[in-house]
Formats: C-alpha cells, structure tokens, sequence
C-alpha cells in the first residue's frame, strides 16, 4: 500500500474516532442535563419540604403556646362589689374560676388540635383538650379525644401511654367499668412504661370497687401498700382497702 493511502486511512480513522467522540459526548451532555436537572428539582423540593415543615412548626408552636397561656393561668376571684360600686373588673390575664378558665382555653386547644393534627403541638393540644372536657364533666366527648391521641401518638408513646390513663378515666366516670379495668390492667403489666405502676393500681382498685368487684379491689390496693410501701398512695390504698372490706 502506497504511503499516501496509509495516511489518508489513518486520517479517516482519526476523524472517525473524533466523530465517535463527539457523538457521544452529546449524548452524554444531554444525559448530564437531565441529572443535573432531577437533582436541582430534588434539591428545591428538600428545601421547599424544609421551609413548609418549619413554618408549620412555628405556627402549630404559636397556637399552642396562646392556648397553653390561657390553661396557665391564674385564677383570682371576684370579691363582691360594695353596696353602690360598680362590679369589680377582672385583673388582666387572669379567671375568676377555673371553670371559667378551661372554658377559655378549650377552644384554643381544639383550634390548634385541628389546624395541625399530626404533629407533637396538634397531639399536645389534643390532649389538654381531652383533660379539659374531663374536668368539665364531658366524658364521652372527652374518651372521644383520648382515644384520638394513642391514634396519632401511638400506644407506647408517652402521650399515648397517659392519654390512655385518661381514657379509663373517662370510662370509670361514664359506667364502662370492664373497658376501663382492661386498660388499667394492661397498663400496670407495662413495664417499658414512664407512668408509675402505683399510680395505675390505685385507679384500677378504685375501678373495681366501683364495679362491685370486692375482692379484686382489695388485691389491687393491697399491691400497693406491699409493693409500694413508700407511695405516696400507700395511705389512701390503706384506707380505700378497708372500707371495700367493710361495705
């Protein structure tokens, strides 16, 4: 083969290859395109997903914190007017009873309850909501509510562990005995839980008097005062044992 023809082979392989090259590198430059366009994307949603759940945060903070001011406080009551003076005005920040402060706060609880359902402040609130229906009288709406939070906390969370308790409350005070001592029961057998054992048996002892059931009171009571000596139950156990045995 003559010496021009190798060369010009080799030219032709040379651009060839070079042709090759190009071709490939825009493929790949569209491919790098689309990768750097994905990771942009996943990047703004990172942020975006980030900038939603901190200002979310901090709206569910502030309607919980406005709600907990309420639940705190105060109570001064009202003296009585003098003959021929006015009614004496509230101070600022303050209830003249505590029924008239829970009725307050209710709303505010329920209000952030529901605008953040699923985050540690809605689950917060809910709670407090449950307590407060509770100390007002309204069990059923208020064993609705406690049963919401073990929902959205889960059981062996702390908040769904108490919420819980507040449950078998709730259904001492509405007649539902055998409900509330299966969950008194369950909760005493908890040994992973942060709720003091002795403070469960004293509500699962006064649940089964309640229920008529004498003798399992008094092994409930009894536990107390043999396990818990030092309790700051082991007096009223004492007591509550003694008068289940006499009645």
């Amino acid at each position: 083969m003559k010496r021009v023809e190798r060369h010009k082979l080799k030219e032709n392989d040379f651009a060839r290859t070079v042709a090759q090259a190009r071709d490939a590198l825009e493929t790949r430059r569209s491919e790098f395109g689309i990768m750097a366009l994905v990771a942009a994307i996943v990047v703004a949603a990172a942020l975006g997903f980030y900038w939603w759940r901190s200002s979310r945060n901090a709206a569910a903070d502030t309607m919980l914190a406005s709600a907990l001011a309420i639940y705190d406080a105060p109570v001064v009551p009202i003296a009585p007017p003098a003959p021929g003076s006015p009614p004496p005005v509230p101070q600022p920040g303050t209830y003249p009873t505590e029924q008239a402060k829970l009725q307050a706060a209710l709303p505010k609880f329920v209000e952030a309850a529901t605008a953040y359902p699923s985050t540690n402040q809605g689950i917060a609130a809910r709670y407090h909501e449950a307590g407060i229906l509770a100390g007002l009288g309204r069990f059923a709406e208020a064993e609705q509510q406690y049963q919401e939070v073990v929902n959205r906390a889960g059981q062996n969370s702390i908040y769904g562990r108490t919420a819980r308790l507040g449950l078998a409350d709730a259904q001492v005070a509405q007649g539902k005995y055998d409900n509330a001592i299966n969950l008194y029961t369950e909760l005493s057998r908890d040994t992973n839980s942060q709720i003091p054992v002795d403070s469960v048996l004293i509500q699962l002892g006064r649940a089964y008097a309640r229920a008529g059931r004498k003798d399992e009171a008094v092994r409930a009571f009894n536990r107390i005062v043999s396990e818990f000596p030092q309790s700051l139950y082991a007096a009223d156990a004492r007591r509550e044992m003694e008068e289940v045995r006499k009645s």
